[in-house]
């Protein structure tokens, strides 16, 4: 998973509310067995508007997507976040997230900020013309016109998104721990290393 440290770029005014994940991706791309490609059906069913905002060349390539109250909800599906990171998408900002879909984000290096409706309002006005910036160290929202919009994060999400560490990462990071476990262990209960072994020991027995 790559490091988050900060977020800035255009933001896609979205700002829909109770978008679920079936909006952020249909059902029938859940039967691929990779994560690629996935992007191409992100909001499928809005896209075939032909002024969508997803495919305008305006906010083309934009790693904020600015959403309303109560994004992800519906399915537990993990395409949703996957969707959205190879759309593009970095960091979602919205009124609220469903506490699954703000879990799948977070495994998958999508930085889930939550703030009060006014000021995603504010922010909605902003992306329209502006870039916008999401410092996740300082945990703060900033524009050009001297916004600043604090906001609260998981400590330990916080830091597995900055040093990019996923699941399997932190299992990495504890690599020399495993290692000497896994020798002591071996050292102490050697028919748990060498089960062939111990096996003919028993048969001669």
């Amino acid at each position: 998973m790559q490091k988050v440290r900060e977020v800035e770029g255009r933001a896609i005014p979205f700002g829909a509310a109770n978008v679920d994940t079936d909006i952020i991706i249909p059902a029938h791309w859940l039967k691929t067995i990779t994560r690629e490609g996935l992007g191409r059906g992100a909001f499928e069913t809005l896209r075939e508007d032909p002024d969508n905002i997803f495919d305008s060349d305006e906010y083309a390539g934009s790693p904020i997507l600015i959403a309303g109250d109560n994004f992800g909800c519906g399915s537990s599906r993990e395409h949703a976040a996957w969707a959205l990171r190879d759309l593009g998408i970095t960091a979602v900002i919205a009124a609220s997230f469903s506490d699954i879909f703000a879990g799948n984000a977070f495994k998958n290096g999508i930085v889930t900020v939550a703030l009060p409706q006014e000021q995603i309002d504010r922010l909605m006005e902003v992306a329209r013309t502006d870039p916008v910036s999401i410092d996740l160290e300082n945990q703060v929202v900033t524009t050009p016109y001297q916004d600043r919009f604090t906001f609260e994060i998981d400590a330990f999400r916080k830091q597995c998104l900055m040093e990019g560490l996923d699941e399997v990462g932190l299992t990495l990071a504890r690599d020399d721990a495993i290692a000497d476990y896994e020798g002591r262990q071996g050292a102490n209960m050697p028919w748990l290393a060498h089960p062939e072994n111990h096996k003919e020991e028993r048969a001669t027995t």
